[in-house]
Parts: structure tokens; C-alpha cells; sequence
């Protein structure tokens, strides 16, 4: 029985959390290694194939729970340490939806049962407060001056946009850009997540090479348009991320084409491909298309990512996919065995 995500045996992976028999039926607990498992049915069909091929077992019934896997320790930077994932989400340019990106993979992320967190880093930019609304509970600060996250659809979230004024410009230099980055890692109570999602500002700056040393990033997630001009920059951050030793997850393609509401036609604005080629060129993984669509605009603009307004629509089901497609990779790269010191 194999997970054909890790590629590994789940009794070896040690997923295989209890199996039951009674009177001809088994009954096999499988501890998942996130939530948001895009394998779920092919694990449940193989479990079930197996256990079917034991003498006397008629009927196989399969109970999946999940514990997503963490980041491995690093001695040399243990900060955040009930975070086991840090998914930082970037762009080579602005004005491509990062931000959007962002909410929506977290939001998607929680509607599959994880504790996630969304850090926006995006000092001068902050857009998150008005893309996930009013919190349902505010930021505020405890005895010690320890920050408490605002909540917001469930997911706990960090800005400097909660403390500056609407409109207020930040005119920061690089280093008090690093000090705020730093008191928002170190003075916040975090508490225990499966995800903190860090939304980053455009480009290869202060903010990106900051957080490279201040956070244990397990990943990062890059976000492009199809035109060349967006491609080149992307190419430039994969530059940045492979330098600072942080592992590039994906590519996601937004804009990719606009999808007429009425009709359901599919035009080309923007033409097409280009982050798929990028993808291909780079040897890196390609997430998937997200359309250019009223609906994700609205839904930011109200306040609600659409994957929480408007759960069952297409482009719902799309961040919902990339949302499985990044845990997966996270599971893949958390369970691969550690090269083991050389001792001479």
C-alpha cells in the first residue's frame, strides 16, 4: 500500500494508525500527513485492494485522520517553533495577485481542517485587512507586550496595516522594515499552526532577504501573470530564493485568461502559458491556472476570499486544488529521509 504522494509504504511512513476485524470486516484507521491530501481516494482504493486480498475479509472500510508533518529543526533558527509549515507567498513584480494568492490558499488550507495563520509582510502595501474584512475577533496586546492575532473566517492574522491609519503611508528605511518584520515573528503568540502563510511584497528587497534570515521558511510559493514581463521578474525571485537556500514549491499562473460570467466564453487577455513554460524551464512544480474573474476581485474587495463566499464555484475549486497541491509538496519534502552525517 503506497502513498503515491511520498512514494513510501504507509506502514513504513508509519500512517497506518489501527486496523480493526470483526466478523469478516476491517476496518483501517489512516493517519494522513495533512488534511488537505489530494491522494485521499487513490490511499483509500489501495488500502482497500490490499486488505480485500486477506482470507476472510469480505468488506474494508477506511477512516482517515490527519497530522501534518513539520519543518525538520533548525538548530540555527528556532524561531516560531509551534509552526510546523512557513509558506512564504512572492512575486517578481506587483499588481499580480499575490495577495489574493495568498488568502485564498490559506483560506483553503483551513477549510480542510488545518490551523493557519496569514503574516502580511507586505510593509509599504498592506493589503490582507481589507481582503479578509472585519476580524471577528481584533489584534491586541497582552501583559509583556506580546501581540494577540486577530481572527479572521477562523484564521489567525498579522498586519501593519491593523496599526497604521487608513490611507497612512509607511516611509520606512530597510532596517526598521527588519525590526518590524522581526517583532512580528518574535512578539506575537502565534500559538500552535499546521500553516503561517507570509504574504511578501513584490520584488527581491529588504522585506524577502529579511525574513530569508529571520524565518525558517519551509517553502516558497511564486505567483505570475502569462506576459513575459512578469515571467522575467519571476525568474529573477527564483534567483533570490535558490541563494538564500529556500526550496520553491510551485508556480502558480494567475489572470491566466478571463472567463465571461454569462457565457462562459475564455478570452486571452493577457495570452497564456507563460508560467507553465517558466515552470518547465525553472524544473520547478506548476501549480495551476486561476482565471481573471469578477467573482475573486468582489470577494476580495468584500472582504471574503471566494473561496469562503462562494465556495462551490470554479474558481473555489481551483485554490482549493492548488491549496493540496502545496500540502503535498510541504508532506513530500517534511517525510523524505535526512542525509545522516559522515563520521570519519
Amino acid at each position: 500500500m503506497l502513498d503515491p504522494a511520498l512514494k513510501v509504504d504507509l506502514v513504513s511512513a508509519g500512517m497506518v494508525a489501527g486496523v480493526e476485524l470483526a466478523e469478516g470486516r476491517a476496518v483501517v484507521g489512516v493517519e494522513l500527513t495533512t488534511p488537505a491530501c489530494p491522494s485521499k481516494d487513490a490511499i483509500a482504493a489501495a488500502v482497500k485492494q490490499a486488505v480485500g486480498q486477506v482470507p476472510g475479509i469480505g468488506t474494508v472500510d477506511v477512516r482517515f485522520s490527519a497530522r501534518v508533518r513539520g519543518r525538520p529543526n533548525r538548530p540555527d533558527n528556532p524561531r516560531l517553533p509551534g509552526v510546523k509549515n512557513i509558506i512564504a507567498v512572492a512575486a517578481g513584480k506587483g499588481g499580480v495577485g499575490k495577495s489574493t494568492v495568498s488568502t485564498n490558499l490559506a483560506a483553503a488550507l483551513a477549510q480542510q481542517g488545518a490551523a493557519v495563520g496569514i503574516l502580511d509582510a507586505d510593509v509599504y502595501g498592506p493589503s490582507i485587512p481589507q481582503m479578509m474584512g472585519e476580524p471577528e475577533r481584533p489584534s491586541s496586546v497582552e501583559a509583556g507586550n506580546k501581540i494577540v492575532p486577530a481572527v479572521h473566517h477562523g484564521l489567525r492574522v498579522v498586519s501593519i496595516g491593523f496599526f497604521v491609519e487608513r490611507g497612512g503611508a509607511v516611509i520606512w528605511r530597510g532596517p526598521m522594515v527588519h525590526k518590524l518584520l522581526q517583532q512580528f515573528i518574535e512578539d506575537v503568540m502565534w500559538g500552535e499552526l499546521d500553516y503561517l502563510v507570509v504574504d511578501l511584497p513584490p520584488g527581491t528587497g529588504d522585506a524577502q532577504l529579511s525574513l530569508s534570515q529571520l524565518l525558517p521558511i519551509t517553502g516558497a510559493v511564486m505567483v505570475t501573470t502569462p506576459q513575459e514581463v512578469s515571467v522575467i521578474d519571476v525568474e529573477k525571485a527564483l534567483a533570490m530564493w535558490q541563494r538564500v537556500e529556500v526550496p520553491v514549491l510551485g508556480l502558480v499562473e494567475n489572470m491566466s485568461g478571463f472567463i465571461c460570467p454569462s457565457c462562459g466564453h475564455h478570452e486571452e487577455i493577457f495570452l497564456r502559458g507563460g508560467g507553465r513554460k517558466l515552470a518547465e524551464r525553472a524544473g520547478i512544480k506548476f501549480l495551476g491556472e486561476v482565471p481573471l474573474q469578477g467573482a475573486i476581485s468582489a470577494a476580495g474587495d468584500a472582504g471574503t476570499p471566494v473561496v469562503i463566499r462562494d465556495p462551490q464555484s470554479k474558481v473555489a475549486e481551483i485554490f482549493t486544488g492548488l491549496a493540496r497541491e502545496v500540502a503535498c509538496a510541504l508532506s513530500v519534502r517534511n517525510s523524505a529521509p535526512r542525509k545522516l552525517p559522515v563520521i570519519r
